[in-house]
């Protein structure tokens, strides 16, 4: 950071600088660190930071999505919407053997592409690694991205799965939700379950939201949830017999 109040995101106990401790952050041994996670700037000669409000803390087998922001050496890095870098080794993203000496990594993961994954290891100094060999993480293609506040996810999801299945069966869309905040969805109807996620979060302390976010599902769309679950036993039923 320069005098030109550049921000950047630090976690608590990172290094500052030497200076004067001020808002969120403290001295030792003539420098400054922060206290909290977020926003840390330079005023003069003294240091403060910024909170950052819902922000995501990475644990050991959360589903996150992520966008692969770097392709290095036998790795990708992801930006998984956290303070924290996150890797994907290539031992843990591809089952074949890959000559690195001849081939490209951005055939498996470019620049820009979005994949859900599972975290399967956060060191002490908040270095996260990821995996994509559970048969749940894949690219994702196509859809919209939202982004809600992480602490919100487990309501959104809902009890065993709930609330987000009701979604997507009375839409008719494939939704994944990344514990990290990060929701895609993919669809014909995208646009009415984005809604029904935006407005779960934003109600997710009230009552009674299964039942209202089912009948507003059903008004939007002209459809009765009975009739969603009748034929999609109808069409499980008709699997079975062949």
């Amino acid at each position: 950071m320069n005098e030109e109040f550049d921000r950047k995101v630090v976690i608590p106990g990172e290094e500052l600088g030497e200076g004067t401790a001020s808002y969120n952050a403290y001295e030792e041994d003539g420098k400054v660190f922060s206290r909290v996670v977020g926003l840390a700037e330079k005023r003069g000669n003294a240091f403060l930071v910024i909170p950052l409000s819902g922000v995501y803390s990475p644990k050991r087998g959360d589903g996150v999505i992520g966008k692969i922001s770097e392709v290095s050496f036998s790795k990708w890095i992801v930006d998984i919407n956290s303070p924290y870098s996150s890797v994907l080794p290539l031992n843990e993203a591809v089952d074949e053997f890959v000559d690195l000496t001849k081939t490209d990594l951005t055939m498996f993961f470019n620049y820009g592409d979005m994949v859900f994954a599972e975290i399967t290891s956060v060191s002490k100094n908040k270095n996260i690694q990821l995996s994509m060999r559970d048969r749940k993480c894949r690219k994702l293609r196509e859809g919209r991205l939202i982004k809600v506040v992480p602490a919100k996810v487990p309501r959104i999801i809902g009890k065993n799965g709930s609330m987000v299945e009701m979604i997507k069966k009375l839409t008719g869309t494939q939704i994944v939700v990344g514990q990290n905040g990060i929701v895609w969805i993919k669809g014909e109807n995208e646009v009415v379950a984005t809604e029904a996620v935006l407005t779960v979060e934003r109600m997710s302390q009230s009552h009674g939201l299964t039942d209202y976010i089912k009948n507003m599902l059903e008004d939007k769309l002209g459809v009765k949830s009975e009739d969603i679950i009748q034929e999609g036993e109808k069409h499980g039923e008709e699997r079975d017999a062949l």
